[in-house]
Parts: C-alpha cells; structure tokens; sequence
C-alpha cells in the first residue's frame, strides 16, 4: 500500500507539475512533455494496480521496468547538476538516489509478488 501511495503521488506530480520532470529528460529522448505525461499516468496505472490483487504482479513488473526506464533521467539530473525551481539538490541527494534505484525496482517486483527473493520460504 506504502509503495502504491509513493507512486501514485508521484504519478500525480509528473501530471501537476511537469516543467522539473521535463528538465531531467535526457536530450536524446523525443517528446520530452509528452514522455513526462506517460509516465505520471503510467505511474499511476501502477500505483492502482498494486492495490487489485488480480493486477498487482503485472503492476510491479511494470514499475520494476518503469523505474529501470527513468533512471537515465536521475543520472542525467546529477551528472549535469540539474537545477530545478533555483533548488540544487547536490550529491548528498544524488548520490543516495541512483544507489537506491535497484532497491526501488526489486520493491516493485517483491511488492507485486514478482519475486520472493531474499525472503524465501525454506521447504
């Protein structure tokens, strides 16, 4: 439930207030507004399928995949020290947020009930 409120105000914020989001995209990704858009809704669509039993494996692989997919955007975001609304958020951020990505997509995949690992159960 945590998970699906984190990505659904997230997905609710790419939508609000896309203009930093935007400034993040890498420049080789086309449609940088409209890329923004998708993935607030996709977050979304996440977020509610987490919460739907029938749907919540296909969510958290679509999270997992999701969050691989973004993380060009928080590479992009420190390397080039991105300032967003006069904030500049530096490695103390940075740094913290691209170890933590791998976490954040294993979450959605455990989260989902894509895997189990490391918490399997012992026959």
């Amino acid at each position: 439930m945590l998970l699906a409120i984190f990505y659904g105000g997230a997905g609710i914020l790419h939508l609000a207030s896309p203009p930093g989001f935007v400034a993040i995209t890498p420049d080789w990704v086309p449609f940088p507004d409209a890329v923004v858009a998708f993935t607030g809704v996709a977050e979304i669509a996440g977020a509610i399928g987490l919460m739907l039993p029938r749907f919540r494996k296909a969510a958290g692989i679509g999270l997992a995949l999701y969050a691989l997919c973004v993380w060009p955007a928080n590479f992009n975001h420190a390397i080039n020290d991105i300032v967003i609304s006069g904030t500049d958020l530096g490695w103390s951020y940075h740094g913290p947020r691209l170890a933590l990505q791998p976490v954040i997509i294993w979450l959605a995949l455990w989260v989902g009930g894509a895997t189990d690992w490391p918490f399997r159960k012992i026959p």
